[in-house]
């Protein structure tokens, strides 16, 4: 049954349809040179719609039949590099073309990809170039440096192209087919490293394209799409964008940095149909001064990352329409559920219900099932759970389903809402108390920008919760009138002893809370 709804929902999204039978033929050949991978989707593109535009970016743009063969280039160029099957690369890139055609190159060699973080600190970016045996890093030239052992492309210059950058290999290098089926290399993705150094996360490649039917389901994207991805393309997020973007033939319209006002410029110019983000993008673009900038082209705003404060889901869709939807997740489930512009109606604070072929558990500490409406551990099932990370650990698995970490639970209809971390979850006086609750009722103020809720030790109760508030311009609040309002909607044990005033919360470069830093 679900092989029949799958193929319904691709042949809706119009990525299964008739095509010339000379474009098949280079659809089959692409198949027969790179499987099901990366490489493969761009033939694709390349043998169906050639001359449609792949990519726009601060340089230009470039068609289907253009990455396809620069590409090709630069997997040559890269060989010259050292660059082989099995080889482990690291990109460190922000938005723009080099990401995309560096993966497509190490893809097409069968190199090993690390996806890195662009806000990791020197000593970080050290120690995970070393923990992952990189030898090979692509790299913009802000971020280049002298890496003991390792060879070091430029990605993105300001200055004139040469030998030692992304786009001088491209020019210098042939562009003579490449061995066929090369051994898939693995991709790698750090994870957000909001509690500690971050972890590599071996990512699985889609073995068919169940997982495109699975978001299709819940989102409804196109074939052709026109699609900002103003999430980091190293985020999963981001290479969710990127991947589904390519089953999609869509347009990847690609900054290098996020800037609100520039953002809404380019979904007009561009007649952007979707915008891929995380949601203190979303919060940005909702501080922007003045009427909402009309985007009638704008039928999906999908957003991930991180928690999504259910205040900036209702005022989003009361400015921008019913386009937004909600995608719960981790770099290690992949997905687990989508909220959809008619759940956030109805409850602005779920994550929404699992899509086509996701299985979801609420589980107790000894893997029971919670009954509706309990608290317990998040698990999940589906096509693209993790491999587990580079040093061996894993995620505790139960039944073929995943722990994501989190703590929620279920309404009547299906619908999952998550209260927080399993290890945010503190106990004050004897109660469990979870800081989603106390960040959902503060984050109502009006006065409110953003909040962040944490433990912290308590001589008498164990533990109590304090909270860090940032206001909206030119707002007044008092930390009494804080713990006035919560104490009106929620139990005593959830009002937080300690209110703090911020100019800004500290966040990781995805956008996380990087709560660690408050305690």
């Amino acid at each position: 049954m679900n092989a029949v709804r799958e193929l319904v929902t691709l042949v809706r999204a119009g990525i299964v349809r008739p095509m010339r039978p000379d474009r098949l033929l280079g659809v089959v050949g692409g198949y027969l040179r790179w499987d099901l991978t990366l490489p493969f989707g761009y033939a694709v593109g390349a043998a169906r719609h050639p001359d449609r535009i792949a990519i726009i970016d601060e340089l230009g743009s470039l068609s289907y039949r253009e990455v396809e063969e620069r590409t090709t280039r630069l997997a040559h160029g890269l060989t010259g590099r050292g660059v082989r099957a099995g080889s482990t690369v690291g990109l460190l890139c922000r938005n723009h073309r080099g990401f995309i055609e560096a993966a497509m190159a190490c893809a097409k060699l069968g190199a090993n990809t690390v996806l890195l973080n662009t806000g990791l600190a020197a000593a970080q970016l050290r120690a995970v170039l070393s923990d992952q045996q990189v030898t090979t890093l692509i790299a913009d030239e802000e971020f280049a440096g002298d890496f003991p052992g390792v060879t070091t492309v430029v990605a993105w210059t300001d200055g004139p192209p040469d030998q030692g950058t992304l786009q001088g290999l491209i020019d210098s290098s042939a562009a003579t087919p490449l061995p066929r089926r090369p051994p898939r290399g693995r991709l790698i993705v750090l994870t957000s490293g909001t509690t500690g150094t971050p972890k590599g996360a071996r990512r699985p490649e889609p073995a068919s394209l169940s997982p495109a039917a699975a978001l299709l389901s819940r989102i409804p994207l196109h074939s052709g799409e026109v699609s900002l991805i103003s999430a980091p393309l190293f985020h999963t997020w981001g290479l969710a964008a990127f991947q589904i973007g390519v089953v999609l033939g869509a347009t990847l319209v690609l900054h290098r940095r996020f800037d609100p006002k520039s953002t809404v410029d380019s979904l007009a110019s561009n007649k952007c149909t979707s915008l891929f983000a995380v949601p203190v993008m979303l919060q940005r673009i909702l501080d922007l001064h003045g009427a909402p900038r009309p985007l009638p082209a704008l039928r999906v705003v999908a957003s991930s990352g991180s928690a999504l404060p259910a205040p900036v889901a209702q005022q989003f869709q009361r400015e921008f329409g019913p386009v937004l939807y909600n995608l719960y997740g981790s770099t290690e489930v992949s997905w687990a559920t989508i909220a959809t512009p008619e759940d956030l109606h109805a409850a602005p604070s779920t994550a929404g219900r699992p899509p086509l072929g996701t299985r979801l558990a609420i589980l107790d500490e000894v893997g029971a099932p919670v009954p509706q409406g309990g608290v317990g551990r998040i698990f999940v099932g589906n096509d693209m759970l993790f491999e587990g990370y580079t040093n061996g650990s894993g995620k505790e698995v139960r039944e073929g389903l995943m722990s994501t970490g989190d703590l929620g639970h279920l309404d009547a209809e299906g619908r999952l809402f998550v209260v927080g971390r399993d290890d945010e979850m503190i106990v004050s006086g004897g109660e469990n108390v979870y800081p989603r609750a106390t960040e959902d009722a503060i984050a109502a103020l009006p006065q409110v920008r953003e909040v962040a809720v944490v433990g912290v030790p308590d001589a008498e109760f164990g533990q109590r919760l304090a909270a860090f508030v940032v206001l909206t311009e030119g707002a007044e609040l008092t930390a009494e009138s804080v713990r006035d309002h919560v104490r009106g909607r929620l139990a005593r044990y959830c009002v937080p002893r300690e209110v703090t005033f911020l100019d800004e919360l500290p966040r990781n470069s995805t956008g996380k809370v990087l709560k660690r830093l408050l305690r």
